[in-house]
């Protein structure tokens, strides 16, 4: 394995909710082989309240539970990504920053669990079903070996992970 943990970076647009459970699933899941850390384009600047349970519910200390933008890794003395990963659809199609280290890049498209509209049960069956899909990912990339964690094979591994889930995920129609 990689003496260094590998450095993974989930976009999404506001931080608040998917970005910020894939970040929580990989650092607990990781075991010290990923740090994962994640970020916005246009940060809410707060965290999703059933985001922020289900990530504590797992381990994840609270404390590094913020949202910020992914500005913060573009610049210099960022810490150098191994993979950049978006979890939204808006954040995919958004001109990103440039990584330092040329950085493998995938897009895991995961349905919006702060959209979803309805009592507390439906609000946390979103969350819940987002978190498992998350995990299912997580679960994936951290069982890869090492040849499938760099180069073109990295790219292909993570492509496969994306799909995961995909075909089962409730498509959510976005408030105008």
């Amino acid at each position: 394995m990689n003496p260094k943990p590998y450095r993974v970076l989930f976009l999404c647009t506001g931080n608040s909710a998917r970005s910020i459970m894939a970040e929580a699933l990989l650092n607990v899941l990781g075991h010290g082989h990923f740090e994962a850390f994640s970020a916005g384009s246009h940060p809410a600047g707060r965290v999703q309240p059933l985001a922020a349970e289900l990530a504590t519910s797992l381990g994840y200390p609270a404390d590094r539970l913020y949202s910020k933008s992914w500005d913060e890794f573009a610049k210099k003395g960022a810490p150098t990504m191994n993979f950049v990963i978006t979890v939204c659809d808006n954040a995919a199609g958004e001109t990103c920053p440039v990584w330092f280290g040329s950085p493998v890049t995938a897009h895991w498209g995961v349905p919006d669990p702060a959209h979803v509209v309805g009592d507390e049960a439906t609000q946390r069956a979103a969350y819940r079903d987002a978190w498992e899909l998350l995990r299912e990912r997580v679960e994936a990339m951290v069982a890869l070996p090492a040849d499938q964690l760099v180069g073109p094979e990295a790219c292909r591994a993570l492509q496969a992970i994306a799909r995961i889930g995909a075909e089962s995920a409730p498509t959510l129609v976005q408030p105008d």
